[in-house]
C-alpha cells in the first residue's frame, strides 16, 4: 500500500518557504505521494452571487506542472500526481510536453490524471 497527502492548494498560501517545508514534511514523514488538484479558473461570486462551490475567482491555486517543478527540486522520493489537470482548459500538446518534462526532470516521479473537472463554471465564456 502507498499513502499520500494532498497539497492544501488553497489554505498554504504563496509563501515559497512554507510550500517548501509542507513538502520536505511529507517526505520526511514518509508519504510516498503528494497530490495537487488543478482548477485555472473560478466562479467569480460577482457575478455568480448564487455560487455555493469550494472554490471562487479568489482561490489560490498553484498551477501544478510549475508547482512540481519547483517541488521536484527540492525533493527526493516523493512522487508528484496531479489530480486532475482539467485538459479541456489547456493546449494538449502542451500539457504532453509538461508532464513529460517534469517527469524527466524529477526522475521519473510524475503520475498525471487527467479529466474533464466537474465545475462547469470554468467553461463559461
Amino acid at each position: 500500500m502507498k499513502l499520500g497527502v494532498v497539497f492544501p492548494q488553497t489554505e498554504i498560501g504563496a509563501d515559497p518557504d512554507g510550500v517548501a517545508a509542507f513538502a520536505r514534511a511529507a517526505e520526511e514523514c514518509g508519504y510516498d505521494h503528494l497530490i495537487a488538484y488543478d482548477h485555472v479558473l473560478g466562479a467569480n461570486r460577482a457575478s455568480r452571487p448564487d455560487w455555493s462551490g469550494p472554490y471562487t475567482s479568489e482561490s489560490l491555486f498553484h498551477e501544478p506542472f510549475v508547482l512540481f517543478g519547483y517541488l521536484g527540486g527540492i525533493t527526493e522520493k516523493l512522487e508528484l500526481v496531479t489530480a486532475v489537470i482539467i485538459l479541456g482548459q489547456r493546449q494538449t500538446a502542451l500539457v504532453a510536453k509538461q508532464a513529460a518534462c517534469v517527469d524527466v526532470l524529477t526522475g521519473g516521479r510524475l503520475r498525471l490524471g487527467i479529466g474533464t473537472g466537474w465545475n462547469a463554471v470554468e467553461y463559461e465564456a
